[in-house]
């Protein structure tokens, strides 16, 4: 990418987005690609690493045997970047920073969703404990092995605070010395949290509903869904109930998109934000939904919280998943000479514990449980 085509594609760009010329950089230094911008590497990088691939493997809700259909990590975090690249183009931030996030941003998660990072992280208590988003940054930063002169992926600094600073109601930003609290992340990263949100409640509103797990019904006491469904059938009449929930939920996610660009531009004119340190000096986050919008979602999330996460069959699936992890760490932390030959040498150079915890953190849905009965059924072949 010559430099004239660079300044066209930066002239498309608000003053406030993240630009290349501003990056802080990589940890060791690169030669720059001929036609590639440093935040589409990152963004290749992510996609051909092995971490990413295991994603299709790792639930969001749902365990991976119990049907085809519903998001894994991997399915999520593709329309997490898809939407997020939608709102980023419309407020004319980088949209290649948006995306290489996007894509980094749940590489960490353990197997059985938010139910395995609970389990490790009690396991780890005396050992440094267990968060996703520093799992993220481990991964990125060290455990990836692609290249000879040095360990993990060589991120640029933007995307690694993106991983570090991914917060949302289920992630907790990190206080990391490399990326101070009191100074706020790019837009990109915001826009990138948002995008989450709207994906997981959109996304799981379907699953629910496919697995029946939620009863659409009952759905019709949610005024948010209520006043889409109404919106939808005046504008397409009577329908097939499939093509209606998916234009239901089209329709919610391009209403909550839509608010987000609106509110979010009125901010940031009224912070009077001209630069990427403006945003940085920022008290509070600039992206954001309106009150409007935040009051309208509260009953949904609410109804997603008590009939979904909360349902009786994600309960017990979730509780037999701590007691898969729990029990092969014990097994693993007592006999270390159990783990893979790989695994085994790092024991030479990290602690125990972590090397224990790294190798189960990697584990997709599948290999877990195929692991764990291969350590606890006689029947089974190790």
């Amino acid at each position: 990418m010559n430099k004239k085509t660079i300044k066209e594609n930066y002239d498309k760009f608000a003053s406030y987005a993240m630009k290349e010329e501003l990056s802080k950089g990589r940890r060791f230094n690169e030669t720059r690609h001929s036609y590639r911008d440093i935040y589409q590497r990152d963004r290749d990088r992510v996609v051909h690493s092995a971490a990413f691939r295991r994603l299709e493997y790792k639930t969001q809700v749902f365990v991976y045997h119990e049907g085809d259909y519903y998001r894994t990590r991997l399915t999520h975090s593709i329309e997490v970047a898809q939407i997020a690249r939608t709102i980023a183009k419309a407020l004319r931030l980088n949209q290649e920073l948006v995306e290489a996030i996007a894509l980094a941003h749940d590489l960490g998660h353990t197997p059985f969703g938010h139910a395995g990072e609970d389990a490790l992280n009690k396991l780890m208590k005396q050992h440094g404990g267990f968060n996703h988003n520093i799992q993220t940054l481990r991964i990125v930063d060290e455990l990836e092995e692609r290249y000879p002169d040095f360990n993990g992926l060589n991120l640029t600094y933007e995307v690694r605070e993106g991983i570090a600073k991914h917060s949302t109601n289920f992630d907790i930003a990190l206080k990391l010395i490399e990326f101070p609290a009191n100074v706020m992340p790019t837009l990109e990263t915001q826009v990138v949290d948002i995008a989450d949100e709207i994906a997981y409640d959109n996304h799981d509103l379907d699953d629910g509903i496919t697995s029946k797990l939620l009863d659409e019904n009952e759905l019709e006491n949610v005024p948010f869904w209520k006043s889409a469904k109404q919106s939808v059938q005046k504008e397409f009449g009577k329908m097939n109930p499939q093509i209606q929930k998916f234009q239901i939920i089209r329709f919610l996610i391009n209403k909550l998109a839509t608010d987000l660009i609106d509110q979010s531009n009125k901010n940031i004119l009224k912070e009077g934000i001209s630069t990427i340190d403006d945003v940085r000096n920022q008290s509070k986050r600039l992206i954001t939904f309106s009150k409007d919008v935040i009051d309208e979602r509260k009953p949904l999330k609410e109804f997603l919280m008590n009939n979904l996460y909360k349902h009786y069959r994600v309960v017990r699936m979730a509780d037999k998943a701590v007691r898969f992890i729990e029990e092969m760490f014990d097994i693993y932390i007592k006999k270390p000479e159990s783990l893979p030959k790989e695994h085994q040498l790092k024991l030479k150079s990290e602690d125990k514990y972590r090397v224990v915890c790294d190798y189960i953190a990697a584990m997709t849905d599948r290999e877990a449980l195929n692991e764990y009965k291969k350590l606890t059924d006689p029947h089974e072949n190790v």
